[in-house]
């Protein structure tokens, strides 16, 4: 593991300032907004916050984080969601097996943000959402280097070849919705 990992208390990923921070329902709305999704694969889930969003809106959801402990965690938490340690750059699912792959604060984390993106595109029958800091000095959240500017970001999506997508600036986050 290296240090852009998430190593903090596991409490702080669902402590009520950080849920208002991320906007969680609205997040989720912006993924299921004009889709019929029926199942998610939420990588990097941590806890289960978002899954166990996306669950409270009757989508069937698999989380996959690489913290055996996340994993425990999100079990207990979020009983009605399947949860498994894996990793995000090799995907152990098949071609299309989900509806939408949904990463929350998971490609500034990563070694290989585009192999991320690429199996996401690979496992997704229809949508990727991705969640993720905007590049710029915050008290919350990471560093600066940690974070991507939105043109990286856009760069890998053209170059993964989503067939479209859109870019949406939250009030606390940057969000894109990626077709595949």
């Amino acid at each position: 593991m290296h240090d852009k990992h998430y190593n903090a208390p596991q409490e702080n990923l669902r402590a009520p300032e950080r849920i208002r921070l991320l906007e969680v329902d609205h997040v989720v709305n912006l993924c299921l907004s004009g889709s019929d999704i029926k199942t998610v694969l939420d990588v990097g889930c941590g806890t289960g916050l978002f899954s166990e969003a996306f669950l409270n809106e009757g989508v069937t959801v698999t989380g996959i984080d690489i913290n055996s402990r996340m994993i425990e965690t999100a079990k207990k938490a979020v009983p009605g969601a399947s949860f498994q340690q894996g990793k995000a750059e090799d995907l152990p699912f098949p071609e299309d097996a989900f509806d939408m792959v949904f990463l929350a604060h998971v490609l500034h984390e990563s070694d290989d943000p585009l192999s991320v993106l690429n199996e996401s595109k690979r496992v997704s029958g229809k949508a990727v959402c991705i969640l993720e800091w905007p590049y710029q000095h915050e008290a919350q959240g990471p560093p600066l280097e940690h974070r991507l500017p939105i043109e990286t970001i856009q760069k890998w999506i053209l170059e993964v070849g989503f067939r479209d997508w859109s870019y949406s600036r939250l009030i606390h986050m940057d969000f894109y919705r990626l077709q595949t």
